[in-house]
């Protein structure tokens, strides 16, 4: 099997990992036009300053010994398999970041033969890219349920960021759909990851305290390679089994704190495969997904309690309303707020006012006495805040009860962002414009390179889909 076609079906696999933000389509080149996208190949994440980069996103392998309900690689689906050899995984990564396509690499794998052998292939060509070529460039890998912790551990060593899939949020869900997952299997690898990013960041801040000034420079106390310097997330499929919405935050909460994970992804259940043990729709719950997301935000930077947000009495979110706006209506009694003397933590909870916003207020405020007009200016949804804020002790949603059967179809309602900023309202007569009507621009088509295999030389974009209640987990 040549390498490209590799290529389409092992990024085709991967697409069902949720573990960055992804968009795609699949076009290919046509003369007198510029450029050109493929299915298989890039998904993109961000880094800490804002930047988005594209990844190279593939799997190891997508033959695989276990046979999970919800996979569409598992072992008794009958598809093209095929597996990648560490090196020509290398090269193919190298030559896609040398022709300035992607920025780094994410690599997940089914599981072949055993954990331990496909982990020696993923970390093999992890050691090929570090030490051979010398890549510096971003690597996020998905550590194989059941692998040795020596072997976690040198890739650990190898990779920015790892991952465990906790794939269902039941003990219960997780033996009907994925039997031979364990719990301990899946567990164990995220308290060594836990463990051992903790003592890395120790292990370089004693370094730093240990290093010797001279006249010549600064010497360094030795130190072994970082681990997981960009911590690890974990996955989980949400709509194959009934938890509810409160089981899953609890659970994603009770990660966050005893596991230290940077992030949980959800991801709605797609159905793939016809199996007795799925439920029988084909329905993806792709607005559920995104509700979750909100509250997990909140939980992260908002400093909310997954128990504020929902209980056993009413334990699913609201799909019309987002999770803030719904505590907001349940929570009438703490507003309006004065946003002229509301504490910080008051104004992080009012619909509309965001992280930035707060901050923004609570420094515009030391110099002038707010009012609507300088709201407006400030950044934040004014037409959802008004109805929880006062300005000067005038209250800003004047001819609107403060009731929640008032407030709620305001809430829910699309979002008019109004005229303001198109640039058909902003081009002024006889202003030459390179978007008239009528007028097209060709440009002569690029000379195409080929990459060993047959690649041609355009950038690939990769499309991911979107895809009595069970005991929760026990961490414990």
């Amino acid at each position: 099997m040549n390498l490209m076609r590799k290529l389409e079906i092992l990024a085709d696999a991967a697409k069902y990992d949720v573990a960055c933000t992804s968009s795609g389509s699949d076009r290919g080149a046509v003369k007198g036009k510029l450029g050109a996208t493929q299915a298989a190949g890039c998904c993109h994440s961000f880094t800490a300053d804002g930047r988005c980069i594209s990844l190279l996103k593939v799997l190891m392998t997508n033959v695989c010994a276990y046979d999970c309900a919800y996979c569409a690689s598992r072992r008794s689906n009958e598809v093209e398999r095929a597996t990648f050899k560490p090196r020509e995984l290398a090269d193919l990564t190298i030559e896609f970041y040398r022709r300035n396509y992607i920025e780094g690499l994410f690599l997940s794998s089914g599981v072949l033969g055993t954990p331990d052998y496909t982990t020696e292939l993923m970390v093999e060509t992890f050691r090929i890219l570090r030490d051979e070529y010398g890549f510096r460039g971003y690597i996020h890998a998905k550590v194989v349920p059941g692998a040795s912790p020596e072997l976690i551990d040198q890739m650990g060593r190898l990779v920015d960021r790892l991952s465990v899939n906790l794939e269902l949020p039941s003990q219960d869900s997780l033996a009907l759909l994925a039997p031979q997952k364990t719990r301990q299997h899946i567990l164990a690898p995220m308290r060594q990851i836990a463990d051992s990013i903790a003592e890395s960041r120790e292990s370089r801040v004693l370094a730093k305290r240990k290093s010797v000034f001279y006249r010549g420079g600064i010497q360094r106390a030795a130190t072994r390679h970082p681990f997981s310097p960009a911590g690890q997330s974990t996955q989980m499929i949400v709509g194959a089994t009934p938890e509810s919405d409160y089981q899953i935050l609890s659970l994603s909460a009770a990660l966050y704190r005893t596991m230290s994970l940077r992030r949980v992804f959800f991801s709605a259940y797609l159905p793939v495969n016809d199996d007795a043990r799925l439920p029988k729709t084909d329905a993806v719950q792709l607005n559920r997904e995104h509700r979750l997301y909100q509250a997990d935000w909140l939980m992260r930077f908002y400093r909310f309690d997954a128990s504020e947000l929902l209980d056993e009495a009413n334990p699913f979110l609201d799909p019309t309303i987002d999770p803030k706006a719904n505590w907001a209506l349940n929570h009438l009694e703490l507003f309006p707020v004065e946003v002229n003397t509301a504490p910080y933590e008051a104004l992080m909870r009012v619909p509309g006012i965001g992280v930035v916003g707060a901050q923004s207020i609570m420094r515009a405020r030391k110099t002038a006495t707010i009012r609507e007009s300088h709201l407006r200016k400030l950044g934040i949804a004014y037409k959802r805040a008004r109805y929880f804020i006062t300005c000067n002790g005038q209250y800003a949603g004047a001819g609107v009860a403060m009731t929640r059967d008032a407030l709620r179809p305001l809430l829910a309602a699309p979002i008019n962002g109004g005229r303001h900023g198109r640039r058909a309202d902003t081009v002024l007569p006889n202003q030459l414009s390179l978007f008239g009507e009528g007028e097209t621009f060709a440009s002569p088509a690029p000379a195409t390179k080929s990459l060993p295999g047959g690649f041609p030389g355009q950038a690939a974009v990769h499309h991911v889909a979107r895809r009595e209640p069970p005991v929760a987990w026990s961490l414990s």
